[in-house]
């Protein structure tokens, strides 16, 4: 079985956020905001023009995930707190990991600011795009039939 990204850290939710807005700002971020509601925490920040949003779902603390073992024995409550507390580091690395794999990306030229966080770009009404084309796409795979165009195609000029 293969282990999952930064299982068994000991790096704090408080520190990957830290080293998130500190990425953010040496790219060249001109805003960075985060948050949490309920189960859910997010980043957004501001750059190229574009408002990006990263929301990142987390476990609840009474997950069976947490309260039991892999071999389905009850587990008391300090090592429940400890898994619980074990993941939400690891999910908060993997966050990390991502964001600062994108902005190294763009800076290298490997992809474009918008090729890496087209999916996570804030459109006016707050949804993103990935929020608006992702239902589009699965009716496309299972349709067989690509969705009408979002916008209108612009012709270049001819040769």
């Amino acid at each position: 079985m293969s282990s999952r990204y930064a299982e068994g850290t000991t790096v704090s939710p408080e520190r990957s956020q830290a080293e998130i807005s500190e990425s953010l700002r040496r790219y060249g971020a001109s805003s960075y905001v985060s948050g949490y509601e309920d189960n859910r925490a997010m980043i957004a920040f501001r750059a190229n023009d574009r408002t990006i949003r990263f929301l990142l779902d987390l476990p609840r603390p009474g997950d069976d995930d947490f309260t039991w073992t892999p071999t389905r024995q009850k587990r008391k409550p300090d090592a429940a707190r400890g898994a619980y507390e074990a993941e939400i580091r690891r999910r908060w690395r993997a966050l990390a990991l991502a964001i600062k794999a994108k902005l190294e990306a763009v800076a290298t030229g490997i992809a474009s600011f918008e090729d890496e966080f087209l999916a996570y770009t804030v459109l006016p009404d707050n949804t993103t795009v990935g929020d608006r084309v992702r239902g589009e796409i699965e009716a496309a795979w299972r349709t067989g039939h690509a969705p009408p165009r979002l916008l209108p195609q612009i012709e270049g000029p001819k040769p």
